[in-house]
């Protein structure tokens, strides 16, 4: 039995704490949390979320409450008691539209809220004033220092897709070969605009979004592919991006659920990702292009719950990325979706602890078993009764309230803290027995030190701290729970309290 091989390891990979969820629960007073920073595992590239489908009419609302949704979304500043104003992005993911908008209704797009206005005209002349909503939201990304910024498309241009739709037909690849460079041109034509106008560059640029998917029912803007079509369209924008001097990375992947990168699937010529692209041998070899990034992306969709088939499916991952040298898996698109094994349903809002602390276990076991070195939320915004928001709003095009979840804080946990370049590293935590385990991970960057500790428990933890023979200060603790978002307070002594069903983070330094 596959759980029994969990209860069995106290530790997987030095960070996890895996428990039997049948054993007594003990009364624990105090547990000892230890590092080992000389144990690294992968480097982080960014934390992020996405500017879809809400943007392009909240950056159009009064200056005070967008401004005041920015700070929440990209800012690194903090309030008089030490608690941030903001979660601190690294990554801004700006949709780059099809045009369905200008279509309307005759887009067949039914909610004009997941319609996306295009740069590019019918008559081939490029309205830079197009999509003003999204680009005020990269300018105050950019104001407030955030350092990474993707452009990602979920439908060629209509003036190039083959039904003249930003959607498909019958699942079938919605542009024709001969379009390739067109829509290449297109991309590299939209980096230097965009760039133009808002003194923002993409640092990468996603052509694809989940490849896998139909996309023929006119729900949103989307263009299914073969991986053989994704290798030939990533050719033909790695030449235009060489001939224009363009410098923009693509991301390949972006697939719907990760067990399309290292198994067949459920649908022919779109599984096994990670090979088609990235060996060598392969047809679709796209891993010598100058212009692809080192990084197989994809989206933790229908792959969550239960934790056992969670962490068996990325600790294949992890393996299958690993055969592959210099590749880096990037979790690229999440949020609560479906029933997840009866754990917790993706319909209905939720601004509270439980949605949280399930989005809190999904980063982790991405992080600690899938190595993923940047994680990205779909949608920082919506206006819709999911689980997909950071921020929620009312459906108004032009004012509105907006009012903040914990799934927000608790991406903060992460984001706030551990910024690009920071290493993973080694943590433990002495034996216990709780009920839920304990899920803690461990950074180091410029800054110092980051641990984020996951209590999903009812009872508080007390947690003392090992120093490392005084190499180790911590300073501060941030916690996330039913009451607060990103709390401040000082750690006086090498000892916490972690509240019960709460997400904290300690910050400390390397003396």
């Amino acid at each position: 039995m596959v759980l029994k091989s969990f209860v069995k390891k106290s530790v997987i990979a030095g960070v996890t704490i895996w428990l039997s969820m049948f054993s007594a629960v003990a009364q624990i007073k105090q547990l000892t949390l230890s590092i080992n920073p000389g144990k690294t595992y992968q480097t982080i590239d960014n934390f992020g979320a996405s500017d879809a489908w809400a943007c392009q009419f909240v950056g159009n609302w009064p200056d005070d409450k967008k401004n005041k949704i920015a700070d929440l979304l990209f800012s690194d500043e903090n309030y008089a008691d030490g608690s941030p104003k903001g979660i601190g992005l690294s990554m801004w993911r700006f949709n780059v539209g099809a045009g369905s908008a200008e279509q309307g209704k005759a887009s067949g797009i039914r909610d004009e809220w997941r319609r996306a206005e295009s740069f590019l005209d019918a008559d081939d002349t490029y309205n830079w004033n197009k999509q003003a909503g999204q680009v005020w939201f990269l300018k105050a990304a950019k104001k407030r220092k955030v350092p990474q910024f993707l452009g990602f498309t979920n439908s060629p241009p209509v003036k190039y897709t083959i039904n003249g739709k930003a959607y498909a037909n019958r699942g079938k690849i919605n542009i024709a070969p001969e379009h390739y460079a067109d829509f290449a041109s297109y991309l590299a034509r939209v980096i230097q605009g965009v760039e133009k106008i808002s003194k923002v560059k993409f640092n990468y640029i996603s052509p694809v979004n989940e490849p896998q998917w139909d996309w023929s029912d006119g729900g949103q803007e989307g263009c299914p592919y073969t991986n053989a079509e994704i290798a030939g369209l990533v050719k033909a924008i790695d030449k235009t991006f060489i001939a224009g001097n363009v410098h923009s990375k693509i991301i390949i992947g972006e697939a719907g659920s990760i067990n399309y990168l290292f198994t067949k699937g459920d649908k022919p010529g779109k599984g096994y990702q990670i090979n088609d692209f990235f060996k060598a041998a392969s047809p679709g070899y796209l891993g010598n292009l100058p212009s692809v990034a080192p990084a197989i992306t994809a989206h933790s969709y229908f792959t969550t719950s239960p934790m056992t088939a969670s962490v068996k499916a990325r600790k294949a991952l992890a393996d299958s990325v690993d055969k592959i040298s210099g590749l880096t898996f990037w979790q690229s698109e999440y949020c609560i979706l479906g029933d997840n094994a009866g754990e917790i349903n993706g319909s209905h809002r939720d601004l509270g602890i439980d949605a949280a602390l399930y989005m809190a276990s999904v980063i982790h076991t991405d992080l600690t078993v899938a190595n993923a070195s940047a994680w990205q939320w779909w949608t920082a915004i919506s206006a819709y009764d999911y689980k997909d928001g950071l921020i929620y709003i009312d459906k108004n095009k032009t004012d509105g309230n907006f009012y903040t979840s914990k799934m927000l804080w608790v991406l903060g946990n992460y984001s706030r803290f551990i910024k690009p370049g920071a290493k993973r590293i080694d943590v433990s935590l002495s034996k216990a027995d709780l009920k839920k385990p304990l899920l803690i991970s461990a950074y180091k960057n410029k800054r110092g030190l980051a641990v984020v500790i996951v209590n999903q428990n009812s009872e508080d933890m007390d947690i003392t701290l090992d120093t490392n023979d005084g190499k180790i200060k911590f300073t501060t603790s941030y916690t996330t729970s039913a009451t607060d978002g990103l709390k401040a307070a000082t750690i006086a002594k090498s000892a916490v309290v972690v509240k019960a069903r709460s997400v904290m983070t300690l910050s400390g330094k390397f003396k």
